[in-house]
């Protein structure tokens, strides 16, 4: 049931001040007519990520379904989010109430900031179905950290064709005269790059062979690569092996066999150290000759962006230094 929203209701976002007790309410959402404020973009991988997180802690467990939490991270650019990857964080249950472990998030924090630094703390994530009065019981301790986070649901028990995933942000609504925190949900757009369209694909494809273990199409091909080097390896080996031996009088000679060997040994341009070194060399100093190109290029934009900021400053306080000598 949504809950009711008053005449004077004032709606804000973010998770803003809240004063006396909040009368009990039958559901943590806002009214349906309640938009939000911003547009999420998803990767795949924090997905995954949620998704491992909840296996692994049900597996430790004993198969009992337990809640996970966890920190999203990515880019905001205006209103928008990019939530790109994810990490755990460690909670307790005081008096039945979660308490987030915020000496651990800040460990991990420092951790991540130094891989990616282009990524901020955007919310977190939790497993379940609707969002519940615990969840902005923990929603107002993240709100201490990133003062507008945004929270994401997995639902793992769902099975139907439609992706188990639910975005919400939090707004503060002035209801029976007290400020009270409630969600809304939030669409999304899922957005993925070439590593993550591999490993999806990858999941996404998983087979029960008939010896009970699971295989995927990428792992077939790999499987096939591998079993063909190591193919060619024993082959080789196998040569040298007879080389060696005809060298040292363990092994007859046949002449058919040398000359094989011999034609495959001429066929590697690195048998061949003067011309590999020639080869290497130059395609070295093309690469560096390419990147050093690169480098001027960019430094002469710099220095040109550099030029058009400086006469256009000068030129502004050209302008205010005429207006000032009319009028002084």
């Amino acid at each position: 049931m949504e809950v009711e929203m008053s005449e004077n209701s004032n709606n804000t976002n973010g998770c803003g001040p809240r004063s006396g007790s909040t009368p009990v309410v039958a559901s943590v959402m806002a009214s349906p007519s309640t938009v939000g404020s911003i547009t999420v973009s998803l990767h795949p991988l924090v997905i995954l990520n949620i998704s491992e997180h909840w296996t692994r802690v049900r597996a430790q467990e004993g198969g009992i379904h337990k809640q996970v939490i966890g920190a999203i991270i990515g880019q905001h650019k205006g209103r928008h989010l990019e939530i790109m990857n994810s990490f755990e964080l460690v909670f307790s249950e005081v008096e039945g109430f979660i308490v987030i472990d915020r000496d651990y998030y800040g460990t991990k924090e420092e951790q991540f900031k130094q891989v990616f630094q282009d990524m901020d703390f955007l919310g977190w994530y939790t497993t379940g179905d609707v969002p519940t009065p615990m969840d902005i019981h923990i929603q107002r301790q993240i709100c201490e950290i990133n003062e507008s986070p945004v929270l994401l649901k997995l639902n793992p028990l769902v099975r139907n064709a439609e992706l188990p995933v639910t975005i919400f942000e939090s707004v503060i609504d002035l209801l029976y005269g007290v400020t009270t925190m409630l969600f809304v949900q939030l669409p999304y757009t899922l957005a993925t790059e070439e590593a993550e369209r591999i490993g999806v694909d990858h999941v996404a494809r998983v087979q029960s062979a008939d010896d009970g273990l699971e295989t995927s199409l990428v792992a077939e091909h790999l499987q096939s690569q591998h079993s063909a080097i190591k193919m060619l390896l024993s082959r080789v080996k196998l040569i040298l092996d007879y080389v060696k031996g005809v060298e040292k009088g363990e092994a007859p000679v046949s002449e058919d066999a040398l000359r094989l060997a011999y034609s495959l040994t001429r066929r590697l341009p690195v048998m061949k150290p003067e011309r590999f070194q020639k080869d290497f060399y130059e395609e070295c100093n093309d690469v560096n000759l390419i990147t050093y190109l690169g480098m001027i290029t960019k430094g002469c934009e710099e220095a040109h962006q550099y030029i058009l900021r400086f006469n256009l400053l000068h030129e502004k306080h050209a302008v205010t230094r005429r207006m000032r000598g009319l009028f002084y």
